[in-house]
């Protein structure tokens, strides 16, 4: 790009202008265009165009006539009508199914879907193009087009960001609606430059995302958890599946779940198809020639048969689902506002990590919990802090993710920076999840044994796989499940990551049970991901030769400092269960003798992955509350 300017004789001089400027001024110039663009709403005349194009448009038949919309039967139907003739005001009473293992979750969705006679209201945050997500939303056009009333409320973040997908499904059936929340620049799709964009110019508003997930069918039979729309978290994942956990709720319970999605439903973060830019333009642009609605082509079409197939079979249903539900009586449903970021409405706007915090300060004896991210907030620091100081201290047992099993690198390196305050301050026993663990049969159901994962005799390693290395067959499993047991007497399942992120941007949703016997259940899943063979365990590390205590005394002070923390030797390490040694305690003289060290960051073997680690150790302390 070339300047110009006037010489004293007035002859003209062509000045070239530095490429870094240029490129610099573009950058800004592209950012102002889209801040402008993006602070101009759609047209009232054009949402009002496309509204009725997709009035005209959209697929009005109806598959069914009978009053129960042709409904399938379902055990969890079933349920519901029961617990909600057994209860009274007084005394409510519901029936609740752990979904521990990915694919009899999806099994599950299914039947429900294809078991509604009136209503499906889902929220998400990720909704993604793959086999699981595209089986889902046929089953729901289906579901629509017989006449239930389907809605779907997900994320823009990372769900449905396909303009053209999304033109074909506001026309698929009358009885669908599709509404995206707090979409960047109201767009479905954003690129990074358009991210960077809202960072600038309403970085608060943007920041907040609604992160709860829930099923609801009927209004009586509902599944909340961890789980999203995507293969990972159903286990058909060949690189890597999420060990994640739902839990189906059936009866009175749901009224409160409804309560909830209309709050979401009905804000004006939550915004319609028509409405959105991409969408609008997309509908504007085929008004009568868009393709209809069909069945998806899936990458694995027999794998999709096969779940269709199980998630109708009473049989199968019965053996893998309904033989472990649980009645039990009342089931709380929390969930924050949508002005959780503003707290408008005071502590109610925080509705679940209020009541988090509440189940945490009030344990006993025990507690239980399973987080992807171990980054605490100062408050639950507090907390814990104090149920050390209880005589005898309060037992907190913590199954989380290791670096080779996290999808959060930097969330890792600062979980990685603190524990020590973790092991010394709060008393907490940490295990790390193998990524091949010995139990991954159980933990992934059929797609393990058809593939012969986990078998302890198909690697020399305890984990059941060799360490990660580029070519390694998968899938490795990565934590996702978001649980709480406090004191075997009340189980939290939820989307809540007990993380800063978590407790003061994201809106989030869990049911908390006060049932023994359901917290029983909960906890010895929980306690399977962390036993020995599956976790190694986070302990002090023998001390360094030579430097010995001196290193603890540096690490300590390094550690302090607002911003560097350089010292290579952390305060712990990870420890494997030695063939035959038995699982003692850290502190027990004979520690050494049953676990050996196996280094800070095992099974990864990816040098760059573990420099990046460590300079978020370093550097990272700032951003540990956006993270």
């Amino acid at each position: 790009m070339s300047g110009v300017r006037r010489a004293p004789g007035g002859s003209r001089i062509i000045e070239r202008m530095p490429r870094s400027l240029t490129a610099k001024s573009g950058c800004w110039l592209t950012l102002l265009v889209l801040l402008l663009a993006g602070c101009v709403p759609l047209s009232p005349k054009r949402i009002q165009h496309a509204d009725r194009i997709v009035a005209v448009s959209d697929d009005s038949w109806v598959d069914c006539a009978r009053a129960d919309r042709c409904a399938e039967p379902s055990p969890f139907m079933a349920q519901a009508d029961a617990a909600i003739a057994a209860s009274t005001p007084a005394q409510p009473h519901n029936t609740v199914t752990l979904l521990n293992i990915g694919q009899n979750a999806l099994a599950a969705r299914i039947n429900l879907i294809r078991a509604a006679q009136r209503s499906i209201d889902i929220q998400t945050y990720i909704w993604a193009r793959d086999d699981a997500g595209m089986l889902v939303l046929d089953e729901l056009v289906k579901a629509a087009r017989r006449g239930v009333k389907v809605r779907i409320l997900a994320d823009q973040l990372s769900s449905l960001n396909d303009p053209d997908l999304l033109s074909r499904l506001a026309r698929a059936s009358r009885n669908l609606t599709i509404k995206l929340y707090n979409p960047t620049f109201d767009a479905a799709h954003s690129n990074y430059v358009e991210y960077a964009a809202s960072l600038l110019c309403c970085f608060n508003k943007f920041n907040q995302r609604m992160h709860n997930k829930l099923f609801l069918v009927d209004g009586k039979v509902g599944i909340v958890g961890g789980r999203n729309y995507q293969d990972a978290y159903f286990d058909w994942d060949p690189q890597m599946d999420f060990l994640d956990r739902d839990v189906i709720v059936a009866g009175p319970a749901g009224a409160q779940m409804a309560k909830s999605f209309r709050i979401f439903w009905h804000t004006k973060r939550a915004v319609p198809l028509t409405h959105l830019r991409d969408v609008n333009a997309e509908i504007l642009r085929h008004p009568f020639d868009a393709e209809p609605w069909t069945e998806p082509v899936f990458a694995d079409p027999q794998r999709v048969a096969r779940m269709r197939a199980r998630a109708e079979d009473p049989a199968w249903l019965q053996a893998n689902l309904v033989s472990h539900s649980l009645n039990v009586g009342l089931v709380d449903y929390f969930y924050d506002l949508p002005s959780k970021a503003k707290a408008v409405h005071g502590p109610d706007s925080r509705e679940l990590t209020r009541d988090l915090m509440t189940m945490i300060a009030g344990a006993q004896n025990q507690i239980v919990l399973q987080t992807p991210y171990l980054v605490l907030t100062r408050r639950a620091g507090r907390i814990f802090r104090k149920l050390q100081k209880k005589q005898p201290p309060v037992q907190v047992i913590v199954s989380t993710n290791s670096l080779a099993t996290t999808d959060a690198m930097p969330v890792y390196a600062l979980t990685y920076k603190h524990h020590k305050k973790f092991l010394v301050d709060y008393g907490f026993q940490i295990h790390e999840l193998m990524p091949h663990p010995a139990a991954a049969a159980e933990m992934l159901g059929d797609y393990a044994r058809l593939s012969g994962i986990g078998s302890e005799t198909s690697s020399p390693h305890r984990g059941g796989r060799a360490p990660i290395e580029p070519g390694n067959p998968g899938p490795r499993i990565s934590l996702h499940a978001k649980s709480l047991v406090v004191d075997d007497k009340i189980g939290m399942v939820g989307s809540h990551n007990f993380d800063p992120r978590s407790a003061n941007y994201n809106t989030e949703s869990g049911v908390i049970i006060p049932d023994p016997v359901f917290a029983g259940q909960l906890r010895a899943a929980i306690l399977r991901d962390a036993a020995p063979r599956n976790a190694w365990l986070v302990a002090p590390r023998h001390p360094i030769p030579i430097i010995g205590d001196a290193s603890q005394v540096i690490g300590d002070l390094s550690r302090q400092l607002p911003i560097f923390d350089i010292w290579p030797w952390a305060y712990s390490t990870d420890y494997q269960l030695k063939p035959g040694g038995t699982p003692v305690a850290a502190n027990d003289p004979a520690f050494l003798d049953n676990w050996e060290p196996v280094g800070d960051f095992p099974e990864v073997n990816l040098s760059l992955t573990a420099i990046a680690a460590r300079f978020v150790v370093a550097f990272g302390a700032g951003i540990q509350g956006i993270l």
